[in-house]
């Protein structure tokens, strides 16, 4: 049976490859997306519904929830928000007061690994208070996600790499945690939206095929794209901070940034258990073969 299915963020990492699997499915697939973002960025999406409007926007958010037997939900990013927690908490406070006014009775809302901290975990912490905000609706079936650190964030260091000749962040080199690639959890999560197969409040890892440090899939990367020999350098704090603000980021919006990159070598998100049932099947090698490699030669 085809479903009325909402998609926030629908032009994000995660997002987007939902939304191409549930309109392969021949769902009505109702898109939300800043008007700027409608042209190029969806344009593949014919058979979706695309409503241009503002994730912060209660009243566009209980019309387009209205109706729909189920919705993916999210905090976006702003990078250039002053103060990251306070945006967090405006989009994640209208998404709230629209899911109370519309009756949808089915969410599945992307939160992170690590989200079950407050503190002490960069952007992650914003995603753990939501999580406590959405357990708090009465009467409306709420998933969270929790997925892990994402393969696709190395896509970001694509420059970085062919003009400098490294790859870097400030997280630690030889710390493993779990990796996964997004397209992994755009299956997760399509299912559930499409079959509506989740009761009460709960939580799902999603933990990718193992674990990486950054070193080792730097290596990965390398032999792919040919530079065998590419290395892994762990930035200084202040010194990676300033880098970012300088792409345009604020300095509140840097600042939670290497304080999550900083923070994952002290275990947040290695406090789970993996098992066959947290585990998704996209390995490293794949990922870096099938996403990175094309990006990274075609630029």
């Amino acid at each position: 049976m085809k479903k009325t299915i909402v998609v926030l963020g629908a032009t994000g990492k995660v997002g987007g490859k939902i939304s191409e699997i549930l309109v392969k499915e021949g769902h009505h697939v109702k898109l939300i997306a800043r008007a700027s973002d409608i042209g190029d960025k969806l344009s593949n999406f014919k058979n979706a519904e695309v409503i241009p409007g503002d994730i912060t926007d209660s009243f566009l958010l209980t019309g387009v929830f209205k109706n729909a037997d189920s919705a993916f939900v999210l905090l976006p990013p702003n990078f250039t928000a002053a103060n990251y927690r306070e945006f967090q908490r405006q989009a994640g406070d209208a998404t709230i007061k629209a899911i109370k006014n519309s009756g949808i009775k089915y969410i599945v809302n992307l939160s992170s690994n690590g989200g079950h901290m407050h503190e002490g975990n960069g952007l992650i912490a914003g995603l753990a208070e939501q999580e406590v905000k959405l357990n708090q609706l009465k009467d409306v079936n709420v998933l969270h996600l929790r997925p892990a650190y994402f393969m696709d964030n190395t896509l970001l260091n694509i420059k970085l790499i062919k003009e400098m000749g490294i790859n870097g962040t400030t997280a630690d080199a030889d710390h493993k945690i779990p990796m996964v690639a997004t397209k992994d959890i755009a299956i997760i999560a399509a299912k559930h939206l499409a079959h509506q197969d989740f009761k009460g409040k709960s939580v799902q890892p999603i933990l990718g095929d193992r674990d990486y440090s950054f070193k080792e899939i730097t290596s990965i990367i390398g032999n792919v794209i040919g530079k065998p020999d590419l290395q892994y350098v762990q930035f200084p704090v202040d010194q990676s901070k300033q880098a970012i603000i300088s792409m345009g980021i604020s300095e509140n919006v840097a600042h939670d940034i290497v304080n999550m990159e900083t923070s994952l070598k002290n275990g947040i998100m290695n406090y789970q258990q993996r098992t066959v049932a947290n585990s998704s099947p996209t390995s490293a090698e794949i990922f870096a073969k099938e996403m990175f490699e094309p990006l990274y030669n075609s630029l």
